[in-house]
């Protein structure tokens, strides 16, 4: 996989999460809408600047599609955190393989960076600890 090909997996990735959180979202309440609220805020950002980083690199960028298929129903608390406890899973793999890909050093900073937040998140959503985040 070449870098850019890794940056437009990880923005299409992103472009779902952010799908995904937000149906999310509307299941929860109190603390846990606010965590979703600051982690769909923070997808924003990483989808934001991995548009950046693949128009530097003279690409354009994959577009969000108009919806997603869930990979399970949303219809409470639990399922709504079981739902982005599987999406920080899935982006840590994503990220795992832009590291793997970044030649840049910038591009390899990011990805390293958002693959510790999304390992992270995992375990605030209810995820156990893993020793190699990202190696499915």
């Amino acid at each position: 996989m070449t870098e850019v090909e890794a940056l437009q997996a990880a923005l299409a990735g992103e472009h779902a999460a952010m799908y995904g959180v937000g149906v999310a979202g509307g299941k929860l309440s109190g603390a846990r809408f606010r965590a979703a609220t600051d982690t769909f805020e923070q997808h924003r950002r990483n989808r934001d600047r991995l548009t950046r980083l693949v128009i530097a690199a003279g690409e354009t960028p994959v577009a969000a599609e108009a919806a997603y298929d869930l990979p399970q129903a949303v219809s409470n608390t639990a399922t709504a955190a079981a739902l982005v406890l599987l999406i920080e899973r899935r982006l840590t793999a994503v990220y795992g393989d832009l590291v793997e890909a970044a030649g840049q050093p910038a591009v390899r900073a990011f990805a390293i960076q958002t693959l510790l937040a999304t390992a992270s998140a995992q375990l605030a959503w209810g995820g156990a600890p893993v020793a190699f985040p990202g190696d499915v």
